[in-house]
């Protein structure tokens, strides 16, 4: 089967209830159970991005792999972008990538950097010879109960990883983005229902979806399109590595329409579109891919 293969939505990939895991941040892919499905097996491509040359941040795991892997066969060149401690699944997507017979160039740092995220732009430029795709999608989510319990600290990290992030690499791009290039920015369903134990996390998702909207009208005078992505609940390393309440992964995704939480190759195709010239009259919006929950 492939991602165009006719099925029922609701049972075509595993339902709560999901076994009880707990890991330490930021998580692995290969430590989940069930495996996320990336689309290692299941994404065929169409040459949508052939010669493009991407950026992916948190490319080795969640919805960041299944964007690195759709891009790869869709044709582009990718620059992925992970955590240190997350190396074990970032050498199984650089294999998937380099199968492909795409460039592949993997780059570990910690996106709260000003000086790394600056490096990481110059970097991919000079490893593709250009930069037309930017997805900035690498994210930090801890759930706290009680906001007595939020430290600074956590919500400094938090804003540094997913709002002042994508403004470092963003900013830095810019000069190296032809006409035509598009930007894709990871917000969330929680730009639009925040959950009480996810304070930080929903307020850098309206941060981002906010941001991307005023940079539509700016950036497009250059040529560039910028657009974001809201996902729901999607089975990633997040969830499990302190994302959710641990009492909550056996059911998580339950909650919504649909009845179970997104895989990340459900995601993908969206970032494709938004990076493809098709969306060329895309500019400033933020798609939902929530399972049935409304982002209106």
């Amino acid at each position: 089967m492939t991602q165009y293969t006719m099925q029922d939505p609701r049972t075509q990939y595993p339902q709560p209830s999901f076994d009880k895991q707990v890991q330490e941040a930021p998580g692995l892919a290969k430590e989940m159970t069930p495996k996320p499905d990336h689309g290692e097996e299941t994404y065929r491509g169409l040459g949508r991005l052939d010669g493009r040359k991407a950026l992916i941040t948190g490319a080795d795991s969640g919805i960041g792999r299944a964007v690195a892997i759709a891009y790869a066969r869709e044709g582009a060149d990718i620059v992925m972008n992970y955590l240190e401690e997350e190396s074990a699944d970032a050498r199984e997507v650089i294999r998937l990538l380099e199968a492909e017979g795409k460039k592949v160039t993997a780059i570990a740092g910690d996106l709260k950097d000003e000086t790394f995220c600056k490096d990481l732009v110059n970097k991919s430029v000079d490893a593709m010879g250009g930069l037309d795709i930017i997805v900035s999608n690498a994210g930090k989510q801890t759930a706290v109960e009680d906001l007595t319990d939020l430290t600074t600290d956590q919500f400094d990290a938090t804003f540094k990883t997913n709002v002042y992030a994508p403004f470092w690499i963003i900013r830095e791009a810019i000069p190296h983005l032809p006409p035509g290039a598009a930007i894709i920015v990871t917000s969330s369903i929680q730009a639009y229902q925040p959950s009480p134990h996810l304070v930080d996390y929903a307020a850098t998702k309206a941060a981002e979806k906010a941001m991307v909207q005023a940079l539509g009208a700016q950036l497009i005078e250059k040529g560039i399109r910028i657009n974001a992505v809201a996902p729901g609940p999607i089975w990633t390393p997040l969830q499990p590595s302190g994302g959710q309440l641990p009492e909550s992964i056996p059911d998580f995704g339950k909650q919504v329409p649909i009845k179970r939480a997104g895989q990340p190759v459900e995601v993908a195709p969206v970032y494709v579109f938004l990076a493809s010239q098709e969306a060329s009259y895309v500019i400033g919006e933020t798609y939902g891919v929530t399972g049935g929950n409304p982002t209106g």
